[in-house]
């Protein structure tokens, strides 16, 4: 009974150790993009955030940014698995059962450990030991274990080194795709937080355009009543500009909804509470920059992520058509393997063993006839070679269209601020000599009033085309691949 105690015993302990490994999830720990650290205080009525500020939250809590890390984990664990692809495999195999029949009954225990191991030649070694107790009421004891050995080297199909390391080498190049794919997503979330404060940063500007607008009017409107009451000007005179004075208030009501919409982005964006009172405190101080399409294009082809990636699904799609020929080939394999087995029972009151093994060595071979599916798998594999070239062709054609247009944008948009920043002082300067022959009794409240909407509108165009400049080198950044070595941002993956 001490045989078969041992063999229950050594049951309960695989179990126990397959479910130390099983089951049990590890908290999972995504890493987080990381760029120089600052002090934030969230706390206060009013959040002032520089633009800097803001991607640092973005990068601590955007959800995008975090989903995508989180994705990361599997991702890496995939990896993980194909580079294990060659590291022998042992399996557990045990099983207690209890048997009866119209003569006897009795109980069975075996353990069965296995190991596999295939080499990056195509070789697959595998080894068992297994080891059976019997223990019947008639028939009493009886014991069997022993090993077996086998290997088989193929010749043809799935022979080679770069056949048998095509998966792991797709599994690399995943990898790769994967961490340009993080690139990209974190790129694309911070320059949406970039616009969106941006956006910000406009919205209380013209606000202050507006509250600005406004204070002039009534300025104009007090003018021209201290004018009525001199007698210098009629009493209907002053319509016009208590018009519009009405005008800019509605003006004012229109920035602020315009404002807390913007606010309401960017705090959704930071994934911040939407209550939060947010102001945008960076100063808008332009600066040209200069840079020639040669050296953007150069840029872009050693960064940008999405033509990375697609250069790397080129590389993707030859091997997979390599693993598509080598599916058309017989499979003609070297086999060899040994067992050794012993019996131990009982009979005629003695204990009685029987010894045997075996070997054998050969050849095998696989011959599929008429199976369409693996010329199926050539032709697929084939066919997405052929477009690969003609998307890497596309890609590399949008990379020089988007990269030419964001240069071009962007030296346009310096010089449309450079006419806007003129117009609004020649606007500004035009405004001040009206009031002045307003005032000397020489102009009208009507001249003065569309003097003012001009003023306003040059101020806007400038705001415009000041936020406009500051997005196309954003919008650059982006389509060069080079927004978080722009920000000094490191993935940290």
């Amino acid at each position: 009974m001490t045989d078969y105690r041992s063999i229950t015993t050594r049951l309960v302990s695989l179990y126990l150790f397959s479910c130390s490994g099983v089951g049990q999830a590890a908290p999972l720990a995504p890493s987080q993009a990381y760029m120089p650290a600052r002090t934030i205080s969230l706390v206060g009525e009013t959040l002032g955030l520089t633009l800097s500020d803001a991607i640092y939250l973005g990068l601590r809590d955007n959800r995008s940014i975090r989903s995508v890390y989180l994705e990361r984990i599997a991702q890496k664990f995939d990896l993980r698995v194909e580079e294990d692809r060659f590291t022998p495999k042992l399996t557990l195999s045990g099983r207690q059962v209890a048997y009866r029949n119209q003569n006897d009954r009795y109980r069975q225990a075996e353990v069965l450990p296995q190991t596999t191991w295939q080499t990056e030649t195509g070789a697959r070694f595998s080894m068992a030991w297994s080891n059976q107790l019997s223990v019947a009421d008639g028939a009493g004891r009886a014991r069997n274990d022993g090993a077996t050995f086998s290997v088989i080297q193929p010749l043809l199909r799935g022979a080679g080194r770069e056949v048998s390391t095509a998966p792991l080498r797709l599994a690399r190049l995943s990898e790769h795709i994967n961490t340009l794919n993080l690139k990209a997503t974190v790129s694309d979330a911070i320059t949406q937080i970039i616009l969106a404060y941006r956006e910000l940063l406009r919205a209380q500007a013209q606000l202050q355009i507006v509250n600005d607008a406004l204070a002039r009017s009534r300025h104009l409107l007090e003018a021209n009543q201290a004018m009525i009451a001199a007698g210098r000007m009629a009493t209907f005179e002053q319509v016009q500009t208590q018009a519009d004075v009405a005008s800019q208030e509605l003006a004012v009501e229109q920035s602020i909804n315009q404002l807390d919409a913007a606010r309401l982005d960017l705090l959704h964006l930071l994934a911040l509470n939407l209550n939060t009172s947010l102001r945008a405190i960076d100063t808008l101080a332009p600066q040209r920059i200069d840079i020639t399409l040669a050296q953007a294009l150069d840029a872009a082809r050693e960064q940008q992520p999405t033509y990375l990636m697609q250069l790397i699904a080129r590389e993707q799609a030859d091997i997979n058509l390599v693993l598509a020929d080598n599916e058309q080939q017989w499979d003609v394999s070297l086999i060899a393997g040994a067992t050794q087995v012993r019996d131990r029972y009982r009979h005629a009151g003695e204990r009685q063993t029987d010894r045997r093994w075996e070997g054998y060595a050969g050849v095998q071979i696989d011959i599929p006839i008429n199976d369409l599916s693996r010329r199926q798998a050539k032709v697929r594999a084939q066919v997405q070679v052929a477009n690969q070239l003609i998307r890497m062709a596309d890609s590399r054609q949008l990379l020089e269209r988007d990269v030419e247009n964001a240069v071009r944008d962007l030296n346009a948009r310096w010089r449309q601020y450079e006419i806007a920043e003129r117009a609004r002082d020649l606007s500004r300067r035009k405004l001040d000599i009206e009031r002045q022959k307003l005032t000397a009794g020489r102009s009208s409240n009507f001249q003065v009033i569309s003097f003012e909407a001009d003023l306003r509108g040059a101020e806007s165009t400038r705001l415009d085309a000041l936020i406009a400049y500051f997005n196309a080198q954003s919008t650059l950044d982006q389509n060069l691949g080079t927004t978080l070595e722009s920000w000094g941002i490191e993935l940290n993956d």
